[in-house]
C-alpha cells in the first residue's frame, strides 16, 4: 500500500487572517512548496452524511481572483461529478450556472469600474 501526504502551511497575522498559504505533497515532482492565495478543502463524513470544509484565502486575494477561483472550482466540481455519476444533464446544469455566475460577476465589475 502506498501513502501520500499533503502538508498545508498557513501563516497568519495577529488577527489570525491568513498572510500566506503554501502546500506540498509527497508525490510532487518539485521540492519547493507551492504558494496559493486561496484554498477549499472538503471531506465527506459518511457516518454523519455531512461535508467538513476548510475555506481560506489570503488578505491579498483580489475580488476578481476570487471570482475566477470560484468559477474554475465549480467547473471542475461539475467534471468530477460527471466522471463519478455519468449524469451529463446535471453536469451541464452545473456548468451553465457557473458560466452565468461568472458573467454576472464580470458585468458587475464593468458597472463598478464605470462609476
Amino acid at each position: 500500500m502506498n501513502r501520500s501526504t499533503i502538508t498545508i502551511d498557513v501563516d497568519t497575522d495577529e488577527k489570525k487572517i491568513p498572510d500566506s498559504i503554501t502546500w506540498n505533497a509527497t508525490d510532487m515532482t518539485g521540492e519547493n512548496a507551492q504558494k496559493a492565495k486561496a484554498m477549499m478543502l472538503s471531506f465527506w463524513d459518511g457516518a454523519e452524511k455531512t461535508a467538513l470544509r476548510i475555506d481560506l484565502w489570503t488578505k491579498d486575494m483580489m475580488v476578481d481572483e476570487m471570482a475566477d477561483f470560484f468559477y474554475q472550482t465549480m467547473m471542475t466540481m461539475a467534471d468530477t461529478y460527471g466522471r463519478a455519476t455519468k449524469y451529463d444533464e446535471m453536469v451541464n446544469e452545473m456548468k451553465t450556472f457557473a458560466k452565468a455566475f461568472y458573467e454576472k460577476f464580470r458585468a458587475k465589475q464593468l458597472l463598478e469600474n464605470k462609476a
